[in-house]
């Protein structure tokens, strides 16, 4: 196995890079860890950790542009993604249908 070539280049691009997206991948990292432990502590298996936490990880990662967009800084993803670990998919789900429901009515008209 070859070592791998000293490029001074590749390793401030690399590093350039993990420094620009830091914020994400530790908010993803944290929701993560916190998801699995939630599950793990109320007795699930490990493949229901697995998928609760990969779920809170996507859900994070998904939320960060929504900061963005409300000018609030890539930091707050970090407690957000916390938040949303400890949460779970099932209440953000369920949060998001109550907000669904109240901006969008379902009409009682049906054809």
């Amino acid at each position: 196995m070859t070592n791998m070539p000293d490029k001074p280049d590749t390793w401030l691009l690399v590093l350039a890079w993990l420094g620009q997206h830091a914020p994400t991948i530790y908010a993803g990292a944290l929701s993560f860890v916190v998801g699995a432990l939630r599950i793990i502590y109320g007795g699930g298996t490990r493949r229901q950790a697995l998928l609760e936490a990969s779920l809170c990880t996507l859900i994070t990662i998904g939320l960060i542009p929504l900061l963005e967009y409300f000018g609030l800084p890539q930091n707050f993803a970090t407690a957000a993604g916390v938040f949303i670990g400890f949460l779970g998919v099932k209440k953000i789900a369920d949060l998001a249908d109550r907000f669904a429901d109240f901006k969008f009515p379902k009409s009682d008209s049906a054809p």
